[in-house]
């Protein structure tokens, strides 16, 4: 295989791997979404501190104020992410939460001074409508679900931006260090101060750590790829999730979607194609 073909089968496999983390999350939903939060980072710090220790590597960071604002930008949208899945269909709250390039794009204009083409005006449009077809706005309480799905874009969106800026100051490795590091402590803390834990089952506590450890090979599997090819021409490849969590939803949960989610998805998926050619002729 070609590097172009390695890097499109490892982001392949990472939105696999999204997809089983997303399954696990729906599959205990007596966990409180603090301490899945938990789970998910706190075992991801192991693997980076014996990386770190091996190759001899610094974790001062450089910039500081980001990394932190980064941080709670990300412990935000796991949150939002995690409890959208306890309450929509599986599929509904990946669709929503794959927003977040647009934000990106959106924010990285508005505070990175980055230009925005009119393909990608478009790929904006496009990616609005489906959303507002994902969400279908209702004036009552049905709707917080949704919104958690569409904030875990917004933060996500958010926290993105930030690394392309801490990207010119901090290592990668860093970055996702204090991220780990700063969720596991916000997420001790709460569940300390308000007691919202539960002592998981046997089968609770199998699906918490295939989470902790689909997340970390979804992220592995992440870098690999962007090792072997640009972001820019794997970006499309992540929208596979989607795929894979409609799949699974309907194996597992028998939720097939209607056709205004399917026509919602359409349009975000058509987005984001738009969003890489433009990127990718850029």
């Amino acid at each position: 295989m070609n590097n172009k073909t390695k890097g499109i089968l490892y982001i392949s496999l990472s939105s696999l791997f999204f997809s089983i983390m997303a399954i696990t999350v729906k599959l205990t939903p007596n966990i409180p979404v603090v301490e899945k939060i938990f789970f998910r980072n706190s075992i991801g710090l192991i693997p980076i501190l014996i990386t770190t220790y091996r190759s001899n590597l610094s974790l001062k960071p450089n910039n500081t104020r980001l990394i932190f604002i980064r941080s709670i930008l990300g412990v935000l949208g796991i949150f939002c992410y995690y409890s959208a899945l306890a309450k929509l269909n599986l599929a509904d709250a990946v669709i929503l939460n794959k927003l977040s390039p647009f934000f990106v794009l959106i924010l990285s204009f508005a505070f990175l001074k980055e230009q925005i083409t009119k393909k990608q005006v478009i790929s904006l449009i496009l990616a609005l409508l489906g959303a507002i077809l994902i969400i279908r706005p209702a004036f009552n309480l049905s709707i917080i679900p949704t919104l958690f799905g569409l904030f875990s874009a917004i933060f996500a969106g958010s926290a993105y931006t930030i690394v392309r800026k801490l990207s010119e100051t901090d290592k990668p490795l860093v970055i996702v260090f204090y991220f780990a590091l700063v969720t596991t402590i916000i997420t001790v803390t709460y569940m300390i101060i308000t007691g919202d834990y539960v002592y998981p089952t046997l089968y609770e506590f199998i699906f918490l750590i295939i989470l902790a450890i689909s997340a970390l090979i979804a992220q592995l599997f992440m870098t690999a790829a962007y090792s072997y090819a640009p972001a820019g021409e794997l970006a499309i490849y992540t929208y596979l999730n989607i795929i894979f969590s409609i799949t699974f939803g309907i194996i597992i949960w028998s939720e097939i979607p209607d056709i205004i989610t399917i026509s919602g998805a359409s349009l975000i998926i058509i987005g984001g194609y738009i969003n890489y050619i433009s990127k990718k002729n850029a």
